[in-house]
């Protein structure tokens, strides 16, 4: 490696453990936050923190296996994260589907937003910021899985905005029934999740990587 690939390797990794610290702690605050407030779709978006997690301690190994050859196949570990990534986020669709369905037959409402708002636009910004660097290192280093990363960090972005909706209209309406609103778009995102991770795990183009 040259100089200015190895830097922008190291500079790779860095953003892979911060990803990693970042969605751990977005996890703890958002899940507290919505069990404290009985908000589902806070709930479920720390819980997809969590997940974001062993994904991305999937995407540190894959870091460190190009750091020796790009050309090696996935490892086992890598395999194996994207496994347990993608049963993670159809758990979660299915669990928030049925939480959904629940709160919409007994008209369950979160006792507030504030929370969600905040975090919701904490998180969208640091997504973007991760987005623009991770494009940055994968374009230095013209590789194609830090590329289809980067491009898969604006599902988080996504589901930020569906939480910022959600918070947001219950705020100005107390419409309860908007927080299973909430969650089913956080359902759709998470079960595309799963797929995706899945077909990484079989080694099949993932969709992300489509999207430049």
């Amino acid at each position: 490696m040259t100089a200015t690939i190895e830097r922008y390797h190291r500079y790779a990794l860095w953003l892979g453990f911060f990803t990693v610290f970042y969605n751990l702690l977005e996890g703890l605050i958002s899940i507290f936050f919505g069990a404290h407030d009985e908000a589902l779709t806070l709930f479920g978006f720390g819980i997809d923190s969590f997940i974001e997690v062993i994904s991305g301690i999937g995407i540190i190994a894959m870091l460190y296996r190009i750091g020796r050859s790009p050309d090696l196949p996935r490892s086992k570990f890598e395999h194996t994260a994207l496994r347990t990534t993608g049963t993670s986020f159809y758990l979660l669709a299915a669990g928030m589907a049925v939480m959904a369905i629940y709160n919409s037959i007994t008209g369950h409402k979160p006792e507030t937003s504030l929370p969600g708002l905040i975090i919701a636009l904490v998180s969208i910004a640091m997504m973007w910021a991760l987005v623009y660097a991770k494009r940055k290192v994968g374009r230095v280093l013209d590789s194609a899985p830090i590329l289809a990363d980067a491009n898969c960090t604006l599902v988080c972005i996504y589901m930020s905005l569906v939480l910022l909706a959600a918070s947001l209209i219950f705020r100005l309406t107390g419409f309860g029934f908007v927080d299973s609103i909430g969650a089913l778009g956080l359902i759709y995102f998470s079960f595309n999740e799963g797929r995706e991770s899945f077909k990484k795990a079989r080694g099949m183009e993932c969709d992300c990587e489509e999207e430049k």
